[in-house]
């Protein structure tokens, strides 16, 4: 199984995603600039977090229309795996390879902070692993990451089990009120109907590094080792 990590004008978290699959998969990640047409015969990519394009329309709006996205796009409807974080999981649903949108978080503001997250199933690559009687701390860094779909989508993705977190606290309990973002349903990660491609807004690979005190992120990214035949 070979990943490649996409590289926009603006992405931040590419370097941190390629050094927490280098590790876990134990074999080089390609490096895929937004330009190209060549997914380099990679089986996983990877969209990271950051800023595509400075944001300076809709978080994802412009990163939707890079040549790259042609190929992972065709890629995604091949059945391949394609997993976006924060601004990849914006970049998804403009892509419409993912459902809903993310919006302005409720109160308007940035945030960057540690929040904690429940697998809703074990139906997914990522969640595969995980237990579903958790809550695994991670961190958030977005302005736009209040996912919206409509009553239609939601049912769909609730009785598909494509919901693949929710918001909760340290003890998974998912009211509102741990709802860091006003995410319709506290809902933090979802799939596609077909179940290849992820969207997720935390950051796993923030909390990959036992120098940084937190190994609940990792867990995500073995579940995907864990599950998929490395080649």
């Amino acid at each position: 199984m070979k990943f490649g990590v996409v590289i926009f004008p603006g992405s931040n978290c590419d370097q941190d995603v390629i050094e927490v699959l280098s590790r876990t998969s134990q074999q080089p990640v390609a490096r895929l600039w937004h330009k190209d047409h060549d997914l380099q015969n990679c089986d996983f990519i990877v969209l990271p977090g950051g800023f595509s394009y400075g944001d300076y329309l809709r978080s994802g709006a412009i990163a939707r229309f890079s040549p790259i996205m042609q190929e992972v796009v065709a890629h995604a409807n091949r059945g391949g795996y394609v997993l976006g974080i924060c601004n990849g999981f914006q970049i998804l649903t403009e892509a419409g390879l993912l459902p809903g949108a993310l919006l302005r978080n409720i109160e308007q503001k940035f945030i960057c902070k540690n929040v904690h997250i429940k697998p809703e199933t074990n139906s997914l690559l990522p969640t595969r692993h995980l237990d579903v009687n958790k809550a695994y701390k991670i961190p958030v860094a977005h302005g736009e990451g209040r996912f919206f779909a409509d009553a239609d989508t939601l049912k769909r993705l609730n009785d598909n089990e494509q919901v693949m977190f929710r918001y909760c606290d340290a003890n998974g309990n998912t009211e509102a009120s741990f709802n860091c973002n006003g995410s319709l349903e506290s809902i933090a990660g979802i799939s596609n109907a077909n179940k290849n491609v992820f969207g997720m807004m935390p950051h796993p690979e923030r909390a990959a590094d036992p120098d940084l005190g937190n190994l609940d992120g990792l867990a995500i990214f073995e579940s995907i080792m864990d599950t998929v035949a490395v080649s």
